[in-house]
């Protein structure tokens, strides 16, 4: 029997309408009946992730709990949540349902290993991401070795995080510092790129670069497919 997905978003909305895209475009399917079902619940009133890691601001788990709650109600199968981020408070969440919340962490550090062996990621998020180390011990089980941007490159992609893609701001402009900031972390040692932030995706896709990437957003998107019985393309 075929499973259904609850994606937990508006983390940002943004980042949700392209989690959901990918789904779709990823799913081998020849009609509209071939598709899986999904549910969205887009709860943009979650605070935010990095503020609460970083500077105590307000808790995003009970607004979280409320979307799951919804998507529990809906009888989503299993729940996706499309933001780096807020992984950190993924164990919250998985002890308080029996939903499994696939964990965009692993999947990623997964492929990592799987596609670029031997080689060094550089792992591109929000602060809160980085300096919470969420992606270190899924990358150290799978024995990636990894790189972190330096001060000023995490300054830069938080500005091209809050102050351009959430902020709905014209992406075009960015390219010559996306493309800068690229080259910069290469020189230091970087082989591939991880946009462990559901922001840069989108942003990679607008400007443009030879990367290579890994895109959590998308291998969370296939592995979901696969859990509901579905083939990829």
């Amino acid at each position: 029997m075929k499973k259904t997905i609850g994606i937990l978003g508006g983390m940002g909305p943004l980042a949700t309408a392209d989690l959901y895209r990918k789904i779709v475009e990823n799913t081998k399917a020849d009609g509209d009946n071939d598709h899986i079902r999904v549910y969205i619940d887009s709860n943009c009133a979650i605070p935010d992730r990095t503020a609460a890691i970083l500077r105590g601001g307000p808790d995003p788990v009970p607004e979280m709990l409320d979307a799951l709650r919804n998507l529990e109600k809906c009888g989503a199968d299993c729940v996706i949540m499309p933001c780096n981020t807020a992984h950190y408070f993924l164990p919250r969440l998985q002890e308080r349902t029996a939903q499994p919340i696939l964990d965009m962490r692993e999947i990623t550090a997964a492929q990592c290993a799987a596609r670029f062996p031997g080689a060094c990621a550089c792992l591109l998020g929000t602060k809160g991401t980085l300096e919470a180390k969420i992606y270190d011990a899924a990358l150290a089980q799978q024995g990636v070795d990894f790189l972190l941007p330096g001060e000023r490159e995490r300054d830069e992609l938080m500005r091209l995080i809050y102050g351009v893609v959430k902020a709905s701001r014209p992406l075009k402009p960015e390219m010559e510092a996306w493309h800068e900031l690229l080259v910069t972390l290469r020189g230091q040692g970087a082989d591939y790129f991880v946009l462990a932030c559901t922001e840069l995706p989108i942003l990679a896709a607008a400007l443009g670069h030879p990367g290579p990437f890994i895109d959590p957003t998308l291998e969370l998107a296939k592995a979901a497919i696969r859990f509901c019985g579905y083939e990829t393309k």
